[in-house]
């Protein structure tokens, strides 16, 4: 069983900013991509940003222009950079990794972080 390692979540006001980074653990397998979701209470988990192994990034619309993901490649590490956060941000943030095991896409999710934006 593949365990991702999450941190950085927190508590923060309005504007500030948090880093949160996952590390996935290094496998003869190829890590395709990463990324991260976040589901708010009462709504349904969404996709915030992921990053491919080639570099391609993907964000929601809803936190273009303030979030940035990045990846350490050589770390099977990847980062969220949020800043200008907004209360509506706040929700429980998932790591998500995909590996590619035997031609086939294994998707692997972390435990979860509490982000929590304070107006």
């Amino acid at each position: 069983q593949v365990q991702l390692v999450e941190s950085g979540g927190g508590l923060v006001q309005a504007g500030g900013s948090l880093r949160l980074s996952c590390a996935a653990p290094k496998t003869i397998f190829r890590l395709n991509a990463m990324g991260w979701y976040r589901r708010a209470p009462g709504k349904q988990r969404e996709l915030v940003a992921s990053i491919t192994s080639g570099g391609n990034t993907d964000y929601a619309d809803s936190v273009k222009g303030r979030f940035t993901i990045s990846s350490d490649n050589a770390k099977n590490t990847v980062y969220l950079q949020m800043n200008s956060l907004k209360p509506e941000d706040t929700a429980v943030y998932y790591c998500n990794a995909e590996f590619l095991i035997i031609s086939k896409p294994h998707t692997y999710w972390g435990m979860g972080t509490q982000v929590t934006v304070s107006s």
